[in-house]
Parts: C-alpha cells; sequence; structure tokens
C-alpha cells in the first residue's frame, strides 16, 4: 500500500475553555468538592470533513467513513466528499482512528492526533482489494446477458485514453492495443479490424451513426478523431458476430455513451501539439444535465519529424461537442420517465502544407541501396468542415418498455486544393562502413519530375430517422426475456467536382502511360430503409442466447439484404469463472459513395452489398495470479465474403474496383491477458493471428517459355488482400511507485508484421511477396499527479482539484515505419518503389486539471 496522506481535522473547539474552567474548579475550591459531588463532564463534539479518492485521484461515492470501535458513520457523496459528526470523550486514552471502507477497496485507517489535525479537511485514498469477492461470482443478469456474454466484445475503460502516450491523445489509440485490431500508422486515427479496410467500421455516439470524411488521401490531412474522451463513460467494442442491433458493415462496432453528469466537473489539457477542455453539471432540481467539450490539435511539431518531406506545415484541426439532457418527466416525479437527448457537433480541420525538399534512402531488389533527393515547388490543401446534430426522445412506459425516437443530420463539405511540382534525383549510397565517404551520394544516375493538379470539391447531407424499443415480457427489465425492434430511414445527398492531373517525366517527354487525369461532376441522391428485431433470452444463471434478423433496403440498386444473427454463452456450473461463447451470422455492407466510385471516377449504381459470414468461437477464464484476479479472453474465428469489392490502398486512400469482382475470406486466433500486473492498475497484452486472402474474377498472368515467347495466360487463385498482416502483438503496461501511487508510468508497445503491396493497378503482385517492412512502435510516458485539496478550508466547487503531469518520449526506438509507396521511374524505365516514413522519435509534455 503507497504511503497515507496527512489527514486534517476540522474540530469545533467551543466547549474547550468551559471545560478547562471545570477542570480547575476542584483544585481551587476543594472544600466545595468535599460538599458536593461534581457536575459531569459534558462530551466534546467535534465535525470530521474531508474527500476520499482512489489511487488515480478520483472522487469515490459511497465509501463508508466511521471512527473506529464507535457506532454510526457517515458516507462520502459523488464528488467523493463527507461530513461526520462525532461525540467523543473527554479525557480518554485510547487513541482515536478513522476508517474508511468500500467493497473491492482496502480499509483505510488513520490515527487522528488532535487539536494537532484540527483545523484541515482530511483527504484519504484507498487502494483497489485484488482479494475481494475472491471465492463469490456476483452476476447483475441483464447487464451481463447484455455485455459481458457477448462474444467478440471488449469493454474498456475510458480513462486509459487519457493517459495512453499517443502522438496526439487520440481515443482511437487504445482500439490499437486490442487483439485482431491493425494500425500501421500513429498519424491516422483509423484502425482496420481481422483483415478489413476503416470503411467497414460502425461507429455510434449515443445511438447516432457517425460517419468518416471522405477526400483525405494522407494521414497528415486527418484531424480530430470523432470521439473526446473526456466526454465518455462507456465503451463497448465488437470486432465480429455482433447483435442485430447494431448496423451493417463487415469488421467491427464501436458503441460509445457519452456521460450523464450528477454534478459539476471539469477539465483543461495542454501539450506540445494541442488542448481541450470541458465542462459538465447537472441543475439543481436533476431535470438538466450537460456535458461540453473543445479541443484543439496543430500537429506541427509532429510533422516535422517526418523527414522524407521537410517543408512549412500548418494543420490546424478544432471542434466542438455538446451532449444535453433533459428531464420531461413531472416535477416531484421521475424526471427521467421521459427525457430528452441534444447533441450537436462542429469540427473543422484546414490542412496546409508548402513542401520544400525531402530525401528518401532505400534498398533496392539488388541489394544496394539508392537515394532519392526531392525538390519541390508549390502547395497543397486540404480542408472540410462537419456539422452535425442529433436528437433522441425517450420514454419508458412501463419498467418493462422503453421507446426511444431518433432523428439525425450531418452536412459536411470537403475540398482538396494541389498543385505541386517535385523534380528528383536518383543517385548510389556508399554502403563501405570503412569508407570515409561512408552513407554518402557517390554516383548520381538520372533525373525526373512529376507533377500532381487537384481541385476536388464535395458537399455530403445525411438525414435519418429512427425508432426504436426494448420490451421486457412481465416489466421485469431483470427478466429472463428482452425483446429490441428498430426501424430506421435515411436520406443521402451527395455532390462531388472531381478534377485531379499529374504526370511524371523521366525522359523529356511524358508518355500517356503516365499520365492520369479524372475529371467528373458526380451527384447521388438516394434512400436507406433497415430494421432489426432480436430476443435475449436467459435461459438460467448459467446460459444466455441472442439471435434475431436484421434487413436493409438500398434504393439506388434497389437491393434488399436480410442478415441473420445468433450468439450464446454458457457458463461451467462446476467452474463458474470459465464461459464460452459462440456467434455465427450473415452480415453485409451496402455500399456508401466510396465503394461505388471507380480509380476513373465514375459511379457505379448497379454495385451490390459485399456480404460475410462470421463464424466466431470463444472462450473467457477468470484466473488468479500473484494472488490478483485476471482474464484471459481467447478466440478463433473465421469470416468468408462474397460480392467482394476489391481496393487499393494508398497512404489512408483507399481506391476500389467498384464491381462485385472478387470472394474472400479471413481466419484467426486471438488472445489478450487482463489485470493488474502491478496492484492498483490495469495493463493487457494482446496477441492476434491472421491470413486473409481474396481471388478476383479474370485476373491472370502472361506465360512465357524459357526462350521468352508467350504462351498463354494463367488465371491467378488466391492472393494476399491489403490488410492481410499475419501476426500483430501489444502490451499496454502500467506501473507506480511502490509507496507513492500518484507517479506512474506508462508503456505502449505495438508489433505488427509487414503487409503486402504492389504496384497501382497490378493487384496479382501482392502475392509475388514483396512486403513492408515489419510495424514497431513503443511509446513511454511518467506521470504525476498532484492534488490540490489537501490542506484549507473547505473548497469552492469550482476550484482546482488535481493537476495530472505526464512527460512522453514516443518512438522511443528511432523506428523507421512506412506509411506507403510511391513508385517513381529513372531514365531506364526501371520502377522504385520508395517509401514514405513516418514520424521519428519525438517528446511531448502533458498537464490535466481537473476541477
Amino acid at each position: 500500500m503507497g504511503r497515507l496522506p496527512h489527514f486534517s481535522v476540522c474540530l469545533r473547539l467551543k466547549h474547550v475553555p468551559l471545560l478547562l474552567l471545570l477542570g480547575l474548579l476542584p483544585a481551587t475550591l476543594p472544600a466545595v468538592a468535599q460538599q458536593a459531588p461534581a457536575a459531569p463532564t459534558p462530551p466534546l463534539l467535534t465535525t470530521l470533513s474531508g474527500t476520499v479518492r482512489d489511487a488515480q485521484g478520483q472522487p469515490l461515492e459511497l465509501v463508508v467513513v466511521s471512527l473506529e470501535g464507535q457506532p454510526g458513520g457517515a458516507t462520502t457523496a459523488a464528488d467523493g466528499s463527507f461530513t461526520l459528526r462525532l461525540t467523543l470523550p473527554v479525557g480518554g486514552s485510547k487513541p482515536l482512528v478513522l476508517v474508511a471502507r468500500r467493497l473491492g477497496y482496502l480499509p483505510q485507517r488513520q490515527l487522528l492526533r488532535l487539536p494537532a489535525d484540527a483545523q484541515r479537511p482530511l483527504s484519504l485514498a484507498l487502494q483497489t482489494d485484488t482479494k475481494a469477492l475472491g471465492g463469490v461470482t456476483v452476476r447483475a443478469r441483464a447487464e451481463q446477458a447484455d455485455q459481458r456474454e457477448q462474444a467478440s466484445l471488449i469493454q474498456l475503460d475510458p480513462r486509459t485514453a487519457k493517459v495512453l502516450p499517443s502522438p496526439f491523445g487520440d481515443f482511437n489509440a487504445i482500439l490499437k492495443t486490442l487483439p485482431g485490431v491493425v494500425s500501421n500508422n500513429e498519424l491516422s486515427s483509423t484502425y482496420n479490424v481481422r483483415g478489413g479496410n476503416y470503411d467497414e467500421n460502425l461507429l455510434y455516439v449515443n445511438g447516432f451513426e457517425v460517419y468518416r470524411p471522405f477526400l483525405v488521401t494522407q494521414a497528415q490531412q486527418e484531424g480530430l478523431s470523432f470521439i473526446n474522451p473526456d466526454l465518455v463513460q462507456k465503451v463497448d467494442f465488437s470486432t465480429g458476430g455482433w447483435q442485430p442491433k447494431y448496423g451493417d458493415k463487415l469488421s467491427s462496432v464501436l458503441d460509445i455513451q457519452y456521460k450523464e453528469p450528477t454534478q459539476f466537473a471539469a477539465s483543461a489539457t495542454a501539450s506540445l501539439v494541442g488542448g481541450a477542455a470541458h465542462a459538465e453539471a447537472r441543475s439543481q432540481d436533476g431535470r438538466i444535465s450537460y456535458l461540453a467539450g473543445v479541443r484543439y490539435k496543430n500537429a506541427q511539431y509532429v510533422f516535422n519529424s517526418l523527414k522524407q518531406n521537410q517543408g512549412n506545415y500548418n494543420p490546424t484541426f478544432y471542434d466542438g461537442q455538446a451532449y444535453v439532457n433533459i428531464g420531461l418527466g413531472k416535477r416531484g416525479g421521475d424526471l427521467q420517465k421521459t427525457s430528452l437527448g441534444l447533441l450537436g457537433v462542429v469540427a473543422h480541420n484546414d490542412y496546409r502544407f508548402v513542401p520544400v525538399s525531402g530525401q528518401v534512402t532505400f534498398s533496392t531488389n539488388t541489394n544496394q541501396y539508392s537515394r532519392v533527393n526531392i525538390y519541390y515547388d508549390g502547395r497543397e490543401r486540404m480542408q472540410y468542415d462537419t456539422y452535425q446534430g442529433g436528437l433522441s426522445l425517450k420514454h419508458n412506459f412501463s419498467p418493462g418498455l422503453q421507446v426511444e425516437l431518433l432523428g439525425s443530420a450531418l452536412i459536411t463539405r470537403e475540398f482538396e486544393f494541389r498543385d505541386v511540382e517535385a523534380a528528383y534525383t536518383f543517385a548510389d549510397v556508399n554502403t563501405d562502413p570503412t569508407s570515409l565517404d561512408f552513407n554518402q551520394t557517390v554516383r548520381e544516375r538520372s533525373v525526373g519530375s512529376a507533377f500532381n493538379h487537384a481541385r476536388n470539391d464535395l458537399t455530403a447531407k445525411v438525414f435519418t430517422a429512427e425508432l426504436r424499443g426494448r420490451w421486457n415480457p412481465g416489466g421485469d427489465p431483470t427478466g429472463p426475456h428482452t425483446l429490441r425492434w428498430g426501424l430506421k430511414t435515411g436520406h443521402e445527398s451527395i455532390h462531388d467536382q472531381l478534377d485531379e492531373y499529374s504526370f511524371a517525366d523521366s525522359a523529356d517527354y511524358v508518355p500517356d502511360a503516365r499520365r492520369t487525369r479524372l475529371a467528373a461532376d458526380l451527384s447521388l441522391e438516394s434512400q436507406r430503409t433497415q430494421g432489426y428485431v432480436q430476443h435475449t433470452w436467459q435461459i438460467d444463471s448459467l446460459k444466455t442466447l441472442t439471435y434475431g434478423v436484421r434487413g436493409h433496403y438500398w434504393s439506388v440498386n434497389q437491393q434488399w439484404v436480410i442478415s441473420p444473427r445468433a450468439q450464446f454463452a454458457a457458463r461451467s456450473r462446476r467452474h463458474p469463472e470459465r464461459v464460452w461463447k459462440v456467434a455465427a451470422g450473415l452480415y453485409a455492407q451496402p455500399p456508401f459513395y466510396r465503394e461505388l466510385r471507380d480509380m476513373q471516377g465514375q459511379l457505379n449504381p448497379e454495385l451490390r452489398a459485399q456480404k460475410s459470414l462470421h463464424l466466431v468461437v470463444g472462450r473467457e477464464i477468470q484466473v488468479q495470479l500473484m494472488n490478483r484476479p485476471f482474464r484471459l479472453n481467447t478466440e478463433a474465428y473465421y469470416k468468408y465474403l462474397t460480392d467482394v469489392v476489391p481496393y487499393e490502398v494508398d497512404n489512408v486512400r483507399l481506391r476500389y474496383y467498384a464491381k462485385n469482382n472478387a470472394r474472400a475470406y479471413a481466419a484467426g486466433f486471438e488472445t489478450r491477458l487482463s489485470g493488474e500486473f502491478v496492484k492498483g492498475v490495469e495493463s493487457w497484452l494482446s496477441l492476434g493471428l491472421l491470413t486473409t486472402q481474396e481471388k478476383i474474377a479474370g485476373d491472370s498472368i502472361t506465360i512465357y517459355d524459357a526462350q521468352g515467347v508467350k504462351t498463354g495466360r494463367q488465371e491467378l487463385g488466391y492472393i494476399r488482400r491489403p490488410q492481410d498482416q499475419r501476426l500483430t502483438a501489444s502490451i499496454f503496461f502500467q506501473d507506480h511507485l511502490p509507496d507513492n501511487p500518484s507517479v506512474r508510468g506508462y508503456v505502449n508497445l505495438v508489433y505488427g508484421t509487414g503487409l503486402p503491396f504492389s504496384p497501382p493497378g497490378l493487384p496479382q503482385y501482392r502475392g509475388a511477396g514483396a512486403l513492408t517492412r515489419a510495424y514497431q512502435r513503443v511509446d513511454i510516458g511518467f506521470s504525476k499527479v498532484v492534488s490540490l485539496r489537501a490542506a484549507g478550508p473547505k473548497p469552492h466547487q469550482y476550484s482546482l482539484e488535481s493537476l495530472w503531469l505526464s512527460l512522453e518520449i514516443l518512438n522511443i526506438l528511432g523506428a523507421n515505419n512506412v506509411a506507403g509507396y510511391s513508385y517513381l521511374q529513372d531514365v531506364s524505365g526501371r520502377t522504385y518503389a520508395v517509401p514514405s516514413y513516418l514520424s521519428q522519435r519525438v517528446l511531448n509534455l502533458r498537464a490535466i486539471a481537473r476541477f
């Protein structure tokens, strides 16, 4: 247990002069004392007040504070505060010991020294009791049936996202430490799950579906991810086999619930790459609560570490979000019987870059090293503005019947301007370490140039309305049966003006094969209708079954897709700490705008929905290691995909073929061990094995004989998909000083084997053995929590509570990770895959003030 903080006592001593006077009277008037018995000494009335927090400095509610050996006590409020009134005997010699207790925490005892500890409020810290309830299984039926016993579902502590070392403090950084989740670019908030791409991920915030910008082509252009970690209350993440209540995608679901505050709280965050602030409160009558946050990001400091592109970066990103919940019930009754939730989001991302020069050294297939020196002229700008609002009207007709009406609107305006000319030279590099010219250019072989022009402008509007409900037969929300249903309709309007032009020149002329031109004025109006029904049956205290069906209709291709899904979980009667989970279902992803647009900039309105069969088998075990509880999750999965739309990856831009001309599969095994490797803080280890391949109809290669004569063509079989990363491993580890848990250390390690890649338009070469280098990154951080409410009178509710200070060393190993490749030709026609490297080692300072 860490060292206990100093205690302070607020003691009312208004009776002390009277007690002293009564104590002196027997000595000065002995005669009177012999004639009459002395009056009884009145008790000493004392009031103790203070705050109880956990090891992380967060207030603890429902902590019982009492004086050891005496009846009565006080219970802490939501802000961790308490006021304890005591009656103490005068002249007692027994030590006074204050005790704080709460289930799941070690009791805290403090010896009171009166009156030396008077005039100050108490500040108590409780440590987690890892042995509590070691032999007892406490189960909440409704919560467990709907959450914990779902296959492929991981529940995360949102507070971890605030302390995890990462370049921008992005919430999605915590997802990249989970099994089955891959992201080989720390500058991006995108992530891929079980062999899919980021377009196949669902994201919900308070029941509203969230969309990603369309035109982003490079990770540097990305702004803030949608999720504001200061506002998050609950995180559910599913990597496959999810329930029918979630929508139609192929890879994952991230379900975020924002807070419903109970009292005032606020925070302010500052770092070398930006800052954030948030506030939350509830009205005195409990009718209205609000939650609001703003964020700002300027990534210039990190972008300057990109060694291959030097120039003037001016990336500015900011957003503001607010969520208001209004209880519409009768005053004095249940205010939350009818409630209105309002969500509003405004985001502005403006990326400007004036490149000056660049230098990249890379190896060729002849084991030689080449260097490309690049000199730029021009500039590029990427901007997108997003406005999203949502309204949720919820009514509880009875304890077992709840109906909710949701409406949302999204308006996004994006444009991409680029005029960049690049002149480059190829040179050989001296690789002899004994030479004076080691690592220097020794021979310049050829020169070339390239030009990129873009004037792209996109406007998208998405409006939706949804009615959904939950019914528990018998009116008991914790009963064995729960029926959910929903019906959703929406209208989408997208207008896209494309104007791109590029060429490459390495021989004083530009052949047609090295020119590209996209020019189109595209419009898309469509309607979607979706619906689902699902039934969760708590068969008994050990088994849970959830099954249902989901339907989706899109007006553009006039296709109905039906998705039946089922989950089953069973807990061992002899070993209740073991749970088996099985999930199966047909999943479909009707196309959105991005999949419809091919590489020539044309839309294919006949494109059909991609389909996938999910099969998941997993087991969860709760084990005791080092006398502390741990959770081991293992899962095996298989996905078979039909009507697949092939795509290519260019940095973070996906370029689709806009054809349902492939089928694919993905299979893998994942495991995650989480628990308190260090007492009082959670860490975890993740490991994932994956293989995913696809077969594209009509793909073939030319066959030549020994003399080089063409003899025919051979159809290709299965080839590796762009996200076929065979092995991924990650570690998130927390530690603290043994005698001071407010001083902590963090390690975030991510490793992934190489990804297949090929030149644009030649997917068959993905199976030829060309792999990117392995992605490896280690970020570490150190933090200190300074409590600022340990002394003085009882503070005002708006006063500063604590200060969290952190030093982070990002990419401490200085790994040269690769974001993607550019393909350049020399004068002899040879094509080189020139890597684009990610950020180097940088330091970051962060501070979080909590009120």
